[in-house]
């Protein structure tokens, strides 16, 4: 346990995949954490974050709903750092829409900010984007390379009908132009696919699409295409990296490598033959060749784990939970 605290920092969705691991390192490092989730009293959901090291000394959970107005500004108001990792809990399915996924997603990141901006001690915002607001892009040029200044393609995701994509571009622009219009310091970060170990036993959407690919089920993973992947304790690292680095600004990629679907499930079904894994994936998009550049998180020192050692402590953690045999 930490001698000292750091400071009181809050954490948006709390009990979440990315947000549990965050709060562990926070709690770690010495801070003073307020998570927000949406019923303080569902144990099952939060028994996870009291069985921390100094939960119950540095760690308070308070109600909070991105979709309504000003419920942040109680937990926001006492922080000196506002961690945005929360993202609204939506129902996906074949007849969601635009508008299902889209206004949740830019409305709440507005709510959290609009609670930061009463706040005249907070010193910087960092809000969790995704690399699907940067590589989905129908580019001819081969084997390009994207970095911070890369967008998504908003006519290839509406063509694609791919809301959650859609959803991140939005939510990012929206609190890039909020920041700006006032004068907010706002710093984002873009993890890949993440995987690794699980805090909560409720899956996360992520984590359920790994399980699935263990199973044999193609389904979801099909329509990812090439992507990066980048282990959950990184993408911790990260946000506590760049909120403590004063220098830091702007976007920030976190990603370790870039596989196809194919590459993917050839690594899986080699490294673990006793899971019914497939040897082959659909490509919705064709030959894809990009890369993610992560020099500007390199140049702060960040070293990323490799793929072995992020889904070796994934299925120790699926065969732990119980989802895995």
């Amino acid at each position: 346990m930490a001698a000292s605290t750091k400071g009181k920092v809050c954490v948006t969705g709390a009990s979440g995949f990315i947000a549990s691991w965050l709060i562990r390192r926070l709690l770690e490092s010495g801070y003073h954490v307020i998570g927000t989730v949406r019923d303080t009293g569902n144990f099952q959901k939060v028994a996870h974050l009291w069985k921390l090291s100094g939960a119950n000394e540095r760690l308070q959970l308070v109600r909070a709903d991105l979709l309504e107005e000003g419920s942040f500004d109680d937990a926001v108001m006492a922080c000196e750092g506002v961690f945005h990792v929360a993202s609204p809990v939506l129902v996906i399915s074949a007849s969601s829409t635009k508008e299902d996924m889209v206004v949740p997603a830019v409305n709440g990141t507005l709510n959290v900010l609009r609670s930061c901006k009463k706040n005249p001690f907070l010193k910087r915002v960092v809000l969790t984007s995704s690399s699907s607001a940067v590589r989905i892009r129908d580019d001819v040029e081969p084997n390009i390379s994207l970095d911070e200044t890369s967008w998504s393609s908003v006519p290839l995701c509406e063509k694609k009908k791919l809301w959650y994509a859609l959803a991140k571009i939005c939510a990012e622009q929206a609190a890039w132009e909020f920041a700006k219009q006032n004068n907010m310091d706002l710093v984002t970060v873009i993890p890949s696919f993440v995987i690794g170990p699980s805090l909560p036993n409720e899956l996360s959407f992520t984590a359920s699409d790994v399980l699935g690919l263990f199973k044999g089920d193609t389904a979801r993973f099909s329509s990812y295409g090439r992507m990066g992947y980048v282990h959950i304790d990184d993408v911790a690292s990260c946000h506590i990296l760049l909120y403590e680095t004063r220098e830091a600004t702007g976007r920030y990629l976190c990603n370790s490598v870039v596989l196809d679907n194919n590459e993917l499930v050839s690594f899986l079904s080699n490294r673990y033959p006793s899971y019914p894994i497939p040897r082959s994936l659909n490509n919705p998009y064709g030959k894809q060749s990009y890369e993610l550049n992560t020099s500007k998180l390199q140049k702060m020192g960040v070293k990323f784990r490799g793929m072995q050692e992020m889904f070796d402590e994934c299925v120790q953690s699926l065969k732990e939970q119980g989802h895995l045999l």
